[in-house]
């Protein structure tokens, strides 16, 4: 299916694996350019060339900058200074007591996981605006909705990201701008393809074994049932990217 995105620009912060790399990946095979971003060169370079390997035409730009910080947004915004489409997938996340969860940690996990999208998202706003068309996506988690006991420091700044969303998509109804949130269940990853790993090993099980006792003790809600793929959300993702996702001329980008 052709989402038109051919000539599109677009940015996902994060990039260089997982959820990040998989939506910068299909946006290419839509045809944008794509800048991929991460906070080493070797991590970006990486990246690009995983995607190339797949898609040999794709159009593709790298920048480091940790986006997590105030000066390395602004570094990328003097290499980007426009783009149509903002993808804020960056974030990180660890288990940890909430009493042992230190003021310093939970200024660090606001900071990365929720400023950063509101610094690029403030940045590149306007000028979406200015041409009445843009999208910017926020992937925040089902953990916004079901707070994680073991690390609430992360279900808030995901919590966090539903809200700016939808107050950005109430500043942008009726315009060809539109603001989203993605919210994934658990989906494979580096972090959790190891975690899975160590947990089969520890256990001397196989590590399908140890995926489907997670779902049972963790998430029994689960209608999938499994690991969701980074594929998988990229596709939601990057429709909702698409101008055929909402058109203006509908009379409702609001996001809703």
């Amino acid at each position: 299916m052709d989402l038109k995105l051919e000539g599109k620009t677009a940015l996902v912060s994060g990039s260089t694996a997982g959820i990040g790399l998989a939506i910068a990946r299909a946006l290419a095979q839509e045809g944008a350019t794509v800048t991929v971003n991460g906070r080493s060169e070797v991590r970006v370079r990486t990246a690009i060339d995983s995607i190339q390997q797949t898609t040999p035409t794709a159009k593709l730009t790298g920048i480091v900058a940790d986006l997590g910080t105030k000066a390395g947004t602004e570094a990328l915004f003097h290499q980007l200074p426009s783009v149509d489409i903002v993808v804020n997938n960056l974030g990180f996340y660890y288990p940890k007591s909430f009493a042992d969860i230190t003021d310093q940690e939970w200024f660090n996990s606001f900071e990365v996981n929720v400023l950063s999208g509101i610094r690029l998202s403030r940045h590149y706003l306007n000028q979406m605006l200015e041409c009445n068309w843009g999208r910017i996506l926020f992937i925040s988690s089902d953990s916004a909705i079901q707070i994680p006991a073991n690390a609430i420091h992360y279900g808030m700044t995901k919590t966090a990201l539903l809200a700016i969303a939808r107050g950005l998509a109430e500043t942008t109804a009726r315009t060809g701008v539109t603001v989203n949130s993605v919210l994934p269940g658990p989906t494979r990853s580096e972090r959790i393809e190891g975690l899975l790993d160590a947990m089969a090993t520890d256990k001397g099980v196989d590590k399908a074994e140890v995926e489907k006792e997670f779902f049972q003790m963790v998430y029994p809600n689960s209608l999938l049932k499994r690991l969701a793929t980074p594929e998988e959300i990229a596709a939601m993702t990057v429709y909702l990217c698409s101008p055929l996702y909402l058109s203006h001329k509908w009379g409702d980008s609001s996001g809703r």
